[in-house]
């Protein structure tokens, strides 16, 4: 568990520390005119938090690591792996009008279109098929490869990706959701998809465990 915000009585005890350490409990609540046992749970979150580190028959020492430190070194040990979902696929063939009832019954804003050897080679988005739908264009008869997005203008990933870096592409290229890929010999293989929910999700879980 990892504290940003300390309590007055937290912040006490990280100031003597950095003066003082290595110190050891003892001194540490003699100094605030504590008992040894009212300052153990406060000693144990900010060891847990990474603020301070101890060794036996030591003390207590403070690690110099900041709070802003401390968020990035939790934030580069998230990974696309652990968040990722299922992907939504469809074949390159099927048209306009089936994607849109498809993309409406899955509830998704972005589906990947694959060939028939279920190797990426485009990317459906909601506007891609609001755009098709405008206008007097029988939608049964456009297929998606014809409006969909194809590469090499798809923005991917890895399952190894850091999450924050893949934050950081739908950012910068203002999209809602990136394909998950598998390099092979024959092309990329979409095993899964990051969105800003999935990504969301991962923030308030960090956030919950005491950010």
């Amino acid at each position: 568990m990892i504290i940003i915000q300390l309590n007055k009585r937290q912040e006490q005890i990280l100031q003597i520390v950095k003066e003082n350490g290595p110190i050891t409990g003892e001194h540490i609540a003699d100094r605030l005119n504590l008992t040894r046992a009212t300052l153990r749970p406060d000693l144990a979150i900010l060891t847990m938090a990474g603020f301070l580190d101890a060794r036996p028959r030591v003390g207590y020492f403070y690690t110099g690591r900041s709070g802003t430190q401390l968020l990035t070194d939790s934030l580069n040990h998230l990974y696309v792996r652990d968040y990722q979902s299922i992907p939504v696929v469809v074949d390159e063939g099927i048209s306009v009008y089936d994607a849109i009832v498809m993309m409406f019954l899955e509830d998704v804003g972005t589906m990947f279109v694959v060939d028939k050897h279920a190797l990426l080679v485009g990317v459906l988005s909601r506007k891609d098929l609001l755009r098709a739908s405008i206008g007097k264009q029988e939608l049964n008869s456009i297929p998606v490869n014809i409006i969909m997005t194809r590469m090499p203008n798809i923005t991917m990933c890895s399952k190894e990706d850091l999450l924050i870096d893949v934050a950081k592409k739908l950012i910068d290229k203002q999209i809602d959701s990136l394909p998950v890929v598998k390099d092979t010999e024959k092309g990329y293989e979409v095993i899964g998809r990051i969105t800003k929910t999935n990504i969301t999700k991962a923030f308030v879980a960090l956030a919950d465990e005491g950010y």
